[in-house]
């Protein structure tokens, strides 16, 4: 407990917010200004005629496919999408096993991932592992969700209009903190 307390940032830092606040934005901008190489992925809407239609999934090693789509038949649903559980265990899963010398991003921890036990295992592996993990969390969520927040090794930041802009340098700055102590490497 007390090498815990020296450390001025928590390992897990994650961004949370109402939809279409700008997490993954902020997430994608964090790529981009890591020192470190990352693995992971990131989610995206997909619109057709201004109409979301879908979730899609983009593994940083370039892999994607959809996480959920309106015209997926699925077991898992939200709202009107079907969600796919064969994308998540195949895209997203592999995406976020820890390997040395990578920051990890988990873009999110959210509803439609948490229909696949294999997602909610390699989550808690990422969560768990040495390695610096960035990502989203949805609000509410299922007991699992609820868990992951309530973690001790985990910073939870809310995506707001007026910090939308600052928080990429302000979590990339907590991650070469982190790394100058030796974290995540």
């Amino acid at each position: 407990m007390a090498e815990e307390s020296k450390i001025p940032f928590k390992k897990n830092i994650f961004v949370t917010g109402a939809p279409s606040s700008g997490k993954t934005t902020v997430i994608k901008k964090v790529i981009k200004l890591l020192s470190i190489p990352a693995k992971g992925f990131y989610t995206e809407e997909e619109r057709v005629n201004n109409r979301r239609v879908g979730f899609l999934m983009h593994s940083l090693d370039g892999k994607k496919g959809y996480l959920a789509h309106q015209d997926i038949s699925s077991e898992h649903y939200i709202r009107r999408y079907g969600v796919s559980i064969a994308n998540i265990e195949s895209i997203a899963v592999p995406a976020i096993s820890p390997e040395a010398g990578r920051v990890i991003i988990l873009d999110e921890i959210g509803k439609m991932e948490c229909f696949s036990s294999t997602f909610i295992a390699a989550a808690l592996q990422a969560l768990d592992s040495p390695n610096i993990v960035i990502g989203t969390i949805t609000f509410g969520g299922s007991d699992f969700i609820l868990e992951v927040k309530q973690r001790s090794d985990i910073e939870i930041i809310e995506v707001t209009p007026e910090n939308r802009d600052h928080l990429p340098e302000i979590i990339a700055k907590k991650v070469r903190a982190l790394l100058d102590l030796g974290i995540g490497l």
